[in-house]
């Protein structure tokens, strides 16, 4: 069975999800790999049949997405080219992590895509979504890189096709502690933005990694220093707290390290509101920005040790199995 398992790689939640799900699609037939867009720092230790630039975002200082840069990246032309020149009818099962390229191919072609993330699982009807209307954002989301049928993964199993998050195998192998620093990642804030709101809390030692600095530096009781996998593990690992963008990765790692969280959804990210709605109900704490006005709830978070509690075992290749199975069966049914 010839198997193309598609990743987004504007994020890194994408490929550490990756990293765990390849070796288990290995074992059930040949497997190409395909990986579009820009925003990631991990590595994959794997070939990459076809690195694409597909459809990404650039990330802003203000707490969303810049637009402007964004849109100076899209190139019409060339992800037209790389939709039409994919080769996606010899491979038997396409499977698609939220990425544009593969999920359009299979579109063009009326060949199926499994769509296996975080972001068809914020589409359920049955999952929590914000109270604030965002049609722009849900179409973007619904649309970005439809897939059918669809398997999410999400904070809390909603029904039969969402499961719980798939953590990193390093991650269940780490060593938890709390040396009382918090852990930050707010890749959509500029660092200047971040230590600005972060000093007043004298008393906090705080970890901040960055996606807008080369160097490590430190301001007093704030250090930051570039995005870097085994560092950010430990720092996370070794922390009083996390907070962080309402990403799925870092949320989902940090909630199974049972750390103290609050998530600061990114503006204009439907997916991450989504998220955030399903924290919240959970009893996260979800901040809307880092303005002078919202400084009384991270004091409060700060002064609370609160602890949400989550069970997340490791069921990839229960996930992977199924998902193949029953669109074997689908297949030779029809």
């Amino acid at each position: 069975m010839k198997i193309l398992y598609a990743i987004q790689g504007t994020g890194n939640g994408h490929i550490s999800r990756a990293l765990e799900i390849i070796p288990h699609l290995k074992t059930r037939g040949e497997v190409d790999l395909l990986l579009s867009g820009m925003n990631y720092d991990l590595q994959i230790p794997y070939d990459i049949k076809y690195r694409l630039a597909g459809l990404s975002f650039v990330f802003g200082k203000k707490g969303g997405i810049d637009i402007w840069k964004t849109y100076q990246k899209i190139n019409s032309l060339r992800l037209i080219r790389e939709i039409k020149h994919l080769p996606i009818q010899k491979y038997d099962l396409v499977i698609s992590d939220f990425e544009p390229v593969s999920s359009w191919a299979c579109n063009k072609f009326d060949k199926p895509c499994i769509g296996l993330s975080n972001q068809v699982a914020s589409l359920s009807p049955l999952a929590p979504k914000p109270k604030h209307t965002d049609l722009l954002g849900k179409f973007v989301l619904e649309n970005y890189a439809p897939t059918n049928p669809n398997y999410g993964l999400h904070f809390v199993n909603y029904d039969k096709n969402i499961f719980t998050p798939i953590i990193r195998e390093e991650l269940r192998q780490v060593d938890v502690k709390n040396k009382g620093h918090y852990t930050v990642y707010l890749p959509s804030f500029d660092d200047e933005r971040i230590v600005k709101k972060l000093k007043k809390y004298k008393d906090i030692e705080w970890e901040v990694f960055s996606k807008h600095n080369k160097k490590t530096e430190r301001f007093k009781n704030i250090l930051i220093q570039p995005i870097h996998n085994e560092r950010f593990l430990k720092s996370m690992s070794s922390s009083a707290g996390v907070l962080c963008n309402a990403g799925f990765g870092t949320t989902s790692e940090a909630l199974f390290l049972e750390k103290k969280l609050m998530v600061i959804p990114m503006k204009t990210q439907y997916e991450q509101h989504c998220n955030a709605a399903v924290l919240k109900s959970m009893g996260v704490p979800v901040l809307k920005n880092l303005k002078k006005k919202h400084a009384h709830k991270m004091e409060a978070w700060l002064q609370n040790d609160k602890i949400v509690k989550v069970k997340y075992p490791d069921i990839t290749s229960q996930i992977v199995e199924r998902i193949i199975d029953e669109n074997v069966s689908r297949k030779l049914i029809s």
